[in-house]
């Protein structure tokens, strides 16, 4: 069932809209309760970055993308963004206080 829902999803990424049966559909983010809660944990660190125009997205699920060093990084959790911010001293300084 997750691989249709994420078909269908993609094809009204990719036409801008989408028919059922010659009728068209309207899509709506129907997030969980957990999904939104973890998509709430990123907001912090989404508003330093974007105040430092790396210019960061949040991703279905709940993931955080940015554009670091001329290259698209994705983080699913805290931790492998922690993780990554250790090895460079500039984006440390920036999340400092916020991870």
């Amino acid at each position: 069932m997750t691989k249709v829902k994420e078909r269908i999803l993609e094809a009204a990424r990719e036409k801008q809209s989408i028919n059922y049966k010659g009728a068209p559909m309207r899509l709506s983010a129907d997030f969980s309760t957990e999904t939104l809660q973890a998509r709430r944990e990123w907001q912090d660190i989404f508003k330093v970055l974007k105040g430092k125009s790396v210019q960061p997205r949040i991703l279905y699920p709940a993931r955080i993308s940015s554009k670091l060093e001329g290259k698209i990084k994705n983080f699913s959790n805290e931790q492998k963004l922690q993780e990554y911010i250790n090895t460079k001293p500039i984006l440390k300084e920036i999340l400092k206080g916020v991870l």
